[in-house]
């Protein structure tokens, strides 16, 4: 090569075809640009650790391993500079101007074919290099390698067609990138920009990235660090920097694991809620790194939906990605890392809920729709995740709750389901006549108060082999118990049942004595698959025309004072027990939440009134 005459190249067809694709439809967004940049400075200075290593001639050895980023305004330039290996002119023709070893041409084999890209293509100099070509229409890398012997070189290309090589005198060891903008990319030229771009991609880098003299990465990458060489206010401004949070962590898991995945991972539950206080639905919180370097700040297909409140940083390295860095190549291994992650995170959960569970207390309160969603669309995880659920139930004070495992704890010998009852609160669950024989017999019953809560029971179905059910439900077995005082005979009871079930009609599915009756006189049952009047009222404010007639079963309290009269009224007043029949479903309906329409029980109680006066 001449010492004046630049020396010409022509690019391999393969390169021009790969320089078209970056340029034009590879990357969704050209900011990416500078991560690939950033990266591959950081890749040349690992190289040369390990050359110095095992070399001792290495040119320049006191140079300090930084990456140097200028901005030029007025001269619409950007350069990025590092101290790494350095290319001599062979590597500079080999890794900037033909396919050799980089793996293009299977690359380009691939998608001519339709086929994923290849997985090794990411962090080979050369491929990530072209992006510059994005918002450059000159580049120019200026070049100097480790051998102390070694020429002082700059290459220099439009993008195009062609690259030109010849001596760049007066240049250290490593690399400079010298980009001359594009009209519309000029903002690349300004400190603010880039800075928030290094921030954002970069910012954990192993090395010091200075930006016009001055370092921008001071936050280390601490889910690479030891625990205990981290101190809880270390977390508290990782968290806050890393994840943009103004809150404050209230939990955090720190772990690292070899398998199935290499992973490194740091991740916080806030202190704070969004969602909670009328924001729109969050995106992912978790970012996505490899080798300290931002894959995706919100991947969607990482971590199940209902764990999207969580924030923090996920770091592997055996993730194979596309060549842009930009998607996942393998669906499987994503999804693997995310099982990983979401069993780690709810078992974090279940620890911190058993040593504190005071302030577990405090952030399920913030947070219970998240692990209720979990339950109800998180399959994989939704028996870890009941055991994270708290409630108030027929055992606990008011403002006390339990979880579980509690009440599987405290069951009774024989008993083989778990009960509960969802309504609008812990005063009117407390009453309601569905309680009365599960209070006598000393069964706990939980009670559920959010309008999301049924769906959340149903799509959980059993808890530690344990079918849950609602005591609103026909056909819940209870063992026998001691009665006293007068009651129906067998056949007064069976003529009675058949009276009503006569009057009533299709109102009701059937009448029969039972053994949930305590003090009141009747109660109204539903089929396992009826909606609670919770539900019933959540689904008719969506929607006004909304119906669901339900039929019930009603049962009867052969011992109530009531009971005994109306079997006799039947046959010595008919009128007056046909009355009295209609309003004691009525009054069950009334119970259970389910009359719409209550025109005819107010005409009836006023006709009973009269009658109970004398007045008609």
């Amino acid at each position: 090569m001449s010492d004046t005459t630049p020396e010409k190249h022509v690019f391999q067809a393969e390169i021009q075809q790969l320089l078209d694709l970056v340029v034009h439809s590879l990357y969704t967004d050209k900011e990416i640009f500078l991560r690939e940049l950033i990266s591959n400075a950081s890749d040349a200075m690992e190289k040369l650790r390990h050359v110095e290593a095992t070399e001792k001639n290495v040119h320049q050895p006191e140079l300090p391993l930084e990456i140097h980023i200028t901005t030029d305004e007025e001269a619409k330039t950007l350069t990025i500079a590092d101290h790494g290996i350095g290319m001599g002119h062979d590597e500079l023709v080999k890794n900037l101007g033909t396919i050799a070893h980089s793996g293009t041409k299977a690359f380009l084999k691939s998608i001519h074919e339709g086929t994923a890209a290849p997985a090794n293509m990411i962090g080979q100099f050369g491929v990530g290099f072209y992006s510059a070509f994005m918002v450059s229409d000159k580049v120019c890398v200026h070049s100097r390698s480790w051998h102390a012997d070694s020429a002082e070189l700059m290459w220099t290309s439009d993008g195009k067609s062609s690259y030109e090589i010849e001596e760049s005198p007066g240049l250290d060891r490593g690399t400079k990138i010298v980009m001359h903008l594009k009209e519309d990319c000029t903002q690349y030229a300004t400190e603010s920009r880039i800075k928030h771009l290094i921030e954002t991609y970069s910012n954990f880098v192993g090395f010091p990235i200075l930006l016009n003299g001055k370092r921008v990465n001071e936050v280390e990458a601490l889910w690479l660090k030891n625990k205990s060489a981290i101190n809880d206010e270390q977390y508290k401004a990782f968290y806050q920097f890393a994840c943009k949070a103004f809150d404050e962590p209230c939990y955090r898991l720190h772990f690292s694991a070899d398998a199935p995945l290499a992973i490194h991972a740091l991740v916080f539950a806030p202190t704070e809620n969004p969602e909670r206080m009328g924001f729109s639905k969050v995106d992912c919180g978790v970012a996505l790194y490899s080798s300290k370097v931002l894959i995706d700040a919100s991947p969607e297909d990482l971590l199940p939906d209902w764990m999207r409140f969580m924030k923090g940083v996920v770091d592997s390295a055996d993730l194979p990605l596309n060549i842009s860095r930009e998607t996942m190549q393998d669906s499987a291994l994503m999804r693997k890392l995310g099982s990983v992650i979401s069993k780690r995170v709810i078992r974090m959960f279940e620890k911190e809920s058993e040593a504190d569970p005071a302030k577990y207390r405090t952030f399920y309160r913030k947070f219970e729709r998240f692990f209720k969603e979990g339950v109800a669309t998180d399959f994989a995880n939704r028996e870890a995740l009941a055991k994270l659920l708290r409630f108030e139930s027929s055992l606990t004070e008011a403002g006390t709750v339990c979880g579980f495992t509690d009440y599987v704890s405290r069951m009774k010998d024989g008993q083989d389901a778990i009960y509960y009852l969802v309504g609008p609160g812990r005063e009117q669950i407390n009453s309601s006549p569905y309680l009365e024989a599960f209070k006598t017999r000393g069964l706990e019953v939980i009670y559920f108060t959010d309008a999301i809560d049924e769906y959340v029971v149903e799509s959980l179905g059993t808890f530690d082999g344990k079918k849950l059910v609602s005591v609103r439900h026909g056909g819940v077995e209870l063992e026998d118990q001691a009665t006293t005082g007068e009651t129906l005979t067998e056949d007064l009871t069976s003529a009675l049942c058949a009276f009503l079930k006569a009057e009533l009609g299709d109102r009701v599915l059937s009448v029969a004595s039972g053994k949930r009756l305590v003090e009141n006189p009747v109660i109204a049952l539903v089929p396992a698959n009826a909606l609670s009047p919770h539900m019933r009222q959540m689904m008719k404010a969506m929607d006004e025309n909304f119906k669901d007639e339900v039929k019930v079963e009603l049962e009867i309290n052969p011992r109530h004072p009531l009971i005994r009269k109306l079997a006799a009224a039947k046959d010595d007043n008919p009128d007056l027990a046909r009355l009295v029949a209609c309003q004691l479903l009525d009054n069950a309906l009334i119970a259970a939440g389910l009359l719409e329409d209550a025109r005819d029980t107010v005409s009836r109680m006023n006709t009973l009134m009269e009658k109970a006066l004398g007045t008609a």
